[in-house]
């Protein structure tokens, strides 16, 4: 039986693997990572690559350190027969694949006729930087989970697009799982509470998760710093947790 023509669509990717989820409420559940190239935003603490490459990077087993390269674009039935294998070699443990970036949504003409073939195998997490509504709105309904961010001025080196967080949270809606915001020593009490503020507005029942910079060195946030930014949004959306990027600890991709 030939292959039907939407598993020939093609990709730019940077790496597909299995791992440990290192943030959010999903931390410490493994999924299957599809990292998609490009990004609309160049943010001062990205520790991710995310320029168009050469080759896509697969690693040939969970934490093997392994790394295979795909020439880019990369086929959708060629992801598709190395998920299937990942999946049969660890029946069960996979929680969901995790869409990331750079920034996914930015590939909406690529991501589109994927979400169905993927989503037939497991559930679709997408990880955004939370600016790109009209984007979302083309595929929210084939999406189960959404981690968005809030790009904050203080850690990002540019101008928080309040008003676009605004637009993209009420198309996220009922697929919202967390919203996210990177903070370190330059944050301010204003901007958390400026982030608690929308997010008590339209999804309040949403955990809001400051993020500690997390680097080579650890966390270099003072802890003090870190309570007040924690109440200061608490005050405003009690549903504020501290969450560093655990998969830095563990040494894991």
């Amino acid at each position: 039986m030939p292959v039907p023509a939407i598993h020939a669509t093609k990709a730019d990717l940077v790496e597909l693997f299995s791992s440990i989820q290192g943030e959010g409420p999903l931390a410490g559940f493994r999924q299957v990572f599809v990292r998609f190239s490009g990004c609309n935003l160049v943010c001062a603490y990205c520790d991710t690559e995310f320029r168009p490459q050469a080759t896509c990077k697969v690693e040939q087993g969970p934490a093997s350190g392994t790394w295979a390269n795909w020439p880019n674009p990369v086929r959708l039935d060629t992801v598709l027969s190395q998920i299937d294998a990942w999946l049969t070699a660890s029946p069960g443990v996979h929680h969901s694949i995790s869409l990331t970036g750079g920034e996914p949504l930015h590939s909406i003409a690529s991501l589109r006729p994927w979400l169905g073939p993927l989503r037939q195998r497991l559930p679709l997490h997408l990880e955004t930087n939370g600016t790109l509504p009209e984007a979302l709105s083309e595929v929210v309904d084939q999406i189960d989970l959404i981690s968005a961010d809030i790009k904050l001025t203080s850690v990002c080196g540019v101008q928080t697009p309040w008003e676009t967080h605004q637009r993209f949270l009420a198309v996220a809606g009922r697929r919202l799982l967390c919203v996210k915001a990177v903070v370190d020593e330059h944050s301010t009490l204003d901007e958390v509470r400026r982030a608690a503020t929308l997010l008590q507005a339209g999804c309040h029942d949403v955990d809001f998760i400051l993020q500690p910079r997390t680097t080579d060195r650890g966390v270099t946030l003072p802890a003090t710093l870190l309570f007040a930014l924690q109440s200061a949004a608490a005050q405003i959306h009690p549903r504020v947790r501290v969450l560093p990027q655990m998969h830095r600890f563990l040494n894991l991709a």
